[in-house]
């Protein structure tokens, strides 16, 4: 069984002591009950934390579900090993389509439009625009509300239909390759690198949380930043240090960026 307190103390400094509990909760209760429980939708920082949770528990076994082939957002499912069946992920696929020829709709704007409604995030899987519209997944117990009530997006009439998982888009991203050298590897520097932004106004960002570090919040422009992080700059996608090649001979930091659009 695993020792709870000592859990939420390692992930109390980090500011997931919360989101701990709640996934002890769920491998607790699939412990009990011997079969399974499902959580809301993770991102890959939160999933991180199940994993860790599942691995505190000898009998019980994680697996993920997004819908999508190689989902960013998944649901994870903590299941007691002598369970012999599939757990129900509880997930809807949907499409959404509105006319192109006069409304240019990005994820952001879809996003924004649950928000809109009052939906949390947790209930919302990966967003995949497509040349039709976009498709999108969702916890299937909130599938009539969003039915009867995702009428617009913006100033767009939309039209939304549930579809059959097969009939889902692929999750397709373009990726650059960027060499650039910074004057340290501070986040605001390797950011501003990334975006093509100044510096300043990489800061002033951070300091307005809409930056995250391995989708938490980015504690303040001057953290330092490793190889393998992935920074999230809001409705600009991700950028991922790829690479520290080393110093130059001027001093500065020579890195490599991939930058997925």
């Amino acid at each position: 069984m695993a020792d709870r307190e000592k859990i939420l103390r390692y992930f109390k400094a980090g500011g997931d002591e919360e989101l701990a509990a709640k996934l002890l909760d769920l491998a607790e209760g699939a412990r009990k009950s011997k079969k399974f429980r499902i959580t809301d939708f993770l991102d890959p920082h939160s999933y991180n934390i199940a994993e860790i949770v599942a691995a505190n528990y000898e009998n019980i076994k994680i697996e993920a579900d997004g819908g999508f082939n190689n989902a960013e957002r998944v649901k994870a499912a903590f299941i007691d090993e002598n369970f012999m069946g599939a757990p129900d992920y509880g997930i809807s696929c949907f499409e959404v389509k509105w006319d192109k020829r006069f409304y240019t709709i990005g994820h952001r704007d879809v996003l924004g439009a649950f928000m809109g409604m009052g939906c949390k995030r947790e209930i919302l899987g990966d967003i995949v625009i497509t040349p039709e519209g976009a498709h999108f997944v969702a916890d299937k117990s909130f599938a009539n509300y969003i039915e009867s009530n995702l009428t617009q997006i913006g100033s767009a009439p939309v039209t939304i239909t549930e579809i059959p998982r097969e009939n889902l888009a692929q999750r397709e991203e373009k990726v650059k390759i960027i060499s650039a050298t910074v004057a340290d590897l501070r986040l605001d520097a390797v950011a501003a690198a990334g975006y093509g932004v100044s510096r300043s106004r990489m800061a002033d960002e951070i300091k307005s949380l809409n930056v995250r570090v391995n989708w938490k919040e980015a504690k303040k422009p001057s953290q330092s930043v490793n190889e393998g992080d992935v920074i999230s700059f809001r409705s600009r996608g991700r950028v991922e240090v790829a690479e520290i090649r080393g110093t130059t001979k001027k001093g500065r930091m020579s890195i490599t960026l991939k930058r997925y659009i």
